[in-house]
């Protein structure tokens, strides 16, 4: 069957897929303020497309588009270049001078980061009544004090908003604060399930792995757990807390108490350590775990010296070492080989600590895997953008047919269709859940697998998100 090509005055001929739904969410989006709620993979970017081509023909208005790092500015704008037949398309980012990005705002489309368009707009360099449509690409982002807050309020008299987004909090509080925050007039969701999306989808079949942990991982549990109660019983008879809930720790932080009882505050401190040790062992690697806890000894941060100086926590440390020596590791990874061995097309595999990411990355490199790594920018064994955009690539043309990630590959870049997403550890948000298992069956029939560590965190993890996701 030929295909059917969009045909309008400012895109290019033979350029972009004629789909029913991209079609008719843009028409909608284009006469009121729209959030468009469209699973990953499906063209966001393209809607987006669709409306600037529309807005172009009836404003001489600047348009903008944005997204929350460099990288997702980057392929928006390279896309926009690609389909567009206009030139005056400009990238602006905070690493843009100031004579640069006012020569940038000069263009008719601009591409940027919501933190530099904050910033211009509050120091005058660019002016809210120039803009006639504003995009705001992952919306969900505008939640709090949030840069895309402040560029709605400021815009929202002037532009037609639209905001895009995979997913939305599964708690009714933080969607309606998004809708308020971007001042949302009508909401557009389409999902798997949506009659005009089914043709361009297939089906994912999602799979759950348990893995149970070796005698010696568990004593190490064990240590880490008796390190974490011992503390936990002592803010809860201070009447710090009232339960054994991280999220509690984390709040008490803040607490006045807190502040001025360095004791208490020491006790508040190391918990929250021990509790992310735990959830490492659980979750990651035994050589991510040790990594974790030699970082820990380099530090001279609150309550250090009394973690260090804490015998389950030393035995813990000790014990991990030792079973390292001895080639012993967390079963998930050869379960990972496992599975992988049998895979001839693309795999990603989603894990969310960087030490994890090296550790993976180099037991498949080990074991003659053409595996590539991608991983924020921030620290020195950060990738930049261009290295991430490259590792991308190279993934996409099949130099390299395993990619490991972090968080950063979850939110809209471009990362080729995958035959297989693997989630080596589980996240509790359903939003991540949604944009990892959104890698799979655009193209053909999709796989998602779950890999679980069973009675520990991770098991705990996994219920949580599945749960979210129905809700």
């Amino acid at each position: 069957m030929s295909i059917r090509w969009i045909e309008d005055q400012y895109i290019k001929e033979n350029s972009i897929e004629y789909r029913e739904y991209q079609v008719k969410l843009a028409k909608i989006a284009i006469n009121k303020n729209t959030l468009i709620l469209l699973p990953t993979g499906l063209g966001k970017t393209t809607i987006a497309l669709l409306i600037i081509a529309d807005i172009l023909k009836k404003s001489d208005k600047k348009v903008l588009l944005m997204a929350p790092t460099r990288v997702l500015v980057n392929q928006h704008y390279t896309f926009l270049k690609e389909h567009l037949k206009i030139i005056d398309i400009a990238i602006i980012t905070g690493e843009h001078l100031i004579n640069k990005r006012k020569d940038g705002w000069n263009n008719s489309i601009i591409c940027a980061t919501p933190q530099v368009v904050a910033n211009d707009l509050e120091h005058g360099i660019i002016k809210p009544y120039e803009f006639g449509l504003v995009i705001f690409d992952e919306a969900h982002k505008a939640i709090g004090n949030h840069a895309y807050t402040k560029i709605a309020k400021l815009v929202k008299d002037y532009a037609r908003i639209i905001a895009l987004t995979a997913t939305i909090p599964a708690e009714l509080s933080k969607a309606k604060e998004i809708r308020d925050n971007l001042f949302i007039e009508h909401i557009e969701h389409r999902d798997e399930n949506s009659p005009d999306i089914k043709p361009y989808i297939h089906d994912t079949i999602i799979e759950s792995i348990e893995v149970e942990l070796p005698l010696i991982i568990r004593k190490i549990r064990e240590h880490i757990s008796n390190a974490i109660d011992k503390r936990i019983d002592i803010l809860k008879t201070s009447n710090i807390i009232r339960s054994n809930s991280i999220t509690e720790l984390i709040n008490a932080k803040e607490y006045d108490i807190i502040k001025s009882n360095k004791e208490l505050a020491k006790t508040v401190f190391t918990a929250i350590r021990l509790y992310h040790a735990l959830k490492i062992l659980d979750t990651q690697s035994l050589k991510a775990f040790v990594m974790f806890c030699e970082r820990l000894k380099s530090k001279r941060t609150i309550g250090m010296y009394s973690l260090l100086n804490d015998q389950d926590f030393k035995n813990a440390y000790e014990i991990a070492r030792g079973a390292l020596i001895s080639n012993i590791e967390h079963p998930k990874i050869d379960k990972l080989k496992e599975i992988i061995s049998n895979e001839r097309g693309k795999v990603l595999i989603f894990t969310s600590y960087r030490d994890n990411v090296e550790v993976l990355y180099k037991e498949l490199l080990r074991n003659g895997y053409k595996v590539g790594y991608l991983i924020g920018k921030a620290g020195e064994d950060g990738l930049k953008e261009d290295e991430q955009v490259s590792m991308v690539e190279m993934f996409r043309n099949n130099t390299i047919n395993i990619l490991i990630a972090t968080n950063v590959g979850e939110e809209g870049l471009d990362i080729s269709e995958c035959n297989l997403v693997i989630f080596y550890d589980n996240v509790p948000s359903v939003i991540r859940f949604i944009q990892r298992k959104g890698r799979t069956g655009r193209k053909s029939q999709g796989r998602v697998i779950l890999l679980v560590t069973k009675d520990t965190l991770d098991e705990a993890y996994s219920y949580i998100s599945r749960r979210k996701v129905k809700s």
